[in-house]
């Protein structure tokens, strides 16, 4: 037993050796690098000959030489330490650019499907920090409370990101700034705060709560193996795309609906029914939009596209049609025409934030889970 150890740790000293000699061939000095590999042939002799007495005494002097040339021990935590974060690193961005993609709800064109950013005006003041504090991480609720220190009107609205998930708003009044955790689409659409209005001393500006839209994980892998098919709910570019425009700083932006037509599919609305070669299209999805039950309504007419229900379309190949579950309040496919190919990026998979898993939660906003 003792004899197996001794050979087991000097195997271990010799792989250790070997490493030292691989991160520090550029550091370390020809004549020290001959007397590491010198005594590494010498070991590993006294091994092959289960001489014991000469594998402990050599096993000391591959040591000895093992801890003159190894940096300092304070400089190895850090090496290793910058090593493990950037193993971390390089496997995120890998898995975030060819498998699994995170990305945040910003409309409500597919609601009450997927959530996106909505504002609730209110009255009554917020609730004590601690309960804002888990509404927030739980349930990615978020309280606003702006009021007009004195008479002022606003003359302009400046919509700032960070981090690609957090959205802030610059108030800007003929008085002052005011700094909201708001975008600047939720304080016009849902707290009517626009440029132009008028605010009296003590008056509210915006005071309610802000449910940010749901974060969901997109496989970007799956659409290399298989096609996509009816009924998905997928994320794509809209570069190329007439009547989109690009963001200035963050280029063409991303959309997510559901795909209802693939190439050759000839297309029809009837609200609110949806017809897909002629007949309404199967699959949970649909019926859920088109049975109308609230809070869903339906499938409605479009602009450009299927603006009448006796105009047909049929999808051009190498192409997707792309409409949103709130039909009433998408911007897609029936607007600007069908989805290039190439811009496909992937399928919505997971709704991992918030977490609206409570029994007390609405049935039709526990989103958490499969995309469906």
């Amino acid at each position: 037993m003792f004899r197996s150890r001794s050979i087991k740790h000097a195997r271990l000293l010799i792989r250790h050796a070997e490493k030292l000699i691989r991160y520090r061939c550029d550091v370390l000095s020809d004549a020290a690098l001959a007397d590491l590999r010198r005594q590494i042939e010498t070991l590993e002799r006294s091994i092959k000959e289960r001489n014991l007495p000469g594998v402990r005494e050599n096993s000391e002097r591959l040591n000895a030489l093992v801890a003159e040339h190894s940096p300092s021990h304070r400089e190895a935590g850090w090496r290793e330490n910058c090593e493990v974060i950037l193993v971390a690193i390089v496997v995120a961005v890998g898995v975030r650019s060819y498998f699994i993609q995170p990305f945040k709800i910003p409309t409500g064109s597919m609601q009450p499907t997927l959530n996106g950013i909505i504002g609730h005006p209110r009255t009554e003041p917020a609730p004590n920090i601690l309960r804002q504090i888990a509404e927030f991480f739980i349930l990615g609720r978020n309280y606003i409370n702006v009021v007009a220190p004195e008479d002022e009107s606003i003359r302009e609205i400046v919509e700032q990101k960070y981090l690609f998930f957090f959205t802030w708003s610059r108030i800007v009044t003929d008085r002052g700034t005011h700094l909201v955790y708001a975008a600047e689409a939720t304080l016009g659409h849902d707290f009517q705060v626009v440029p132009g209005a008028r605010y009296q001393r003590g008056q509210i500006i915006a005071r309610g709560v802000v449910d940010t839209g749901d974060q969901v994980f997109v496989d970007k892998f799956i659409y290399n193996f298989m096609k996509p098919r009816g009924g998905d709910v997928f994320v794509f570019r809209t570069k190329h795309i007439p009547m989109i425009p690009e963001d200035p700083q963050t280029g063409a932006p991303y959309f997510i609906k559901r795909l209802v037509g693939l190439a050759g599919d000839t297309l029809r609305i009837d609200p609110p029914l949806l017809y897909v070669n002629g007949k309404p299209p199967e699959g949970f999805g649909f019926q859920r939009v088109m049975q109308a039950k609230p809070p869903y309504r339906g499938y409605t007419l479009g602009r450009q596209y299927l603006a009448r229900p006796d105009q047909s379309f049929t999808v051009p190949p190498h192409s997707y049609f792309a409409m949103g579950d709130n039909s009433y309040f998408s911007y897609d496919s029936r607007y600007w025409g069908p989805v290039p190919e190439e811009n496909l990026v992937g399928r919505g998979l997971w709704v991992y934030w918030p977490l609206t898993i409570w029994p007390w939660s609405p049935k039709h906003e526990r989103h958490w889970g499969l995309i469906r």
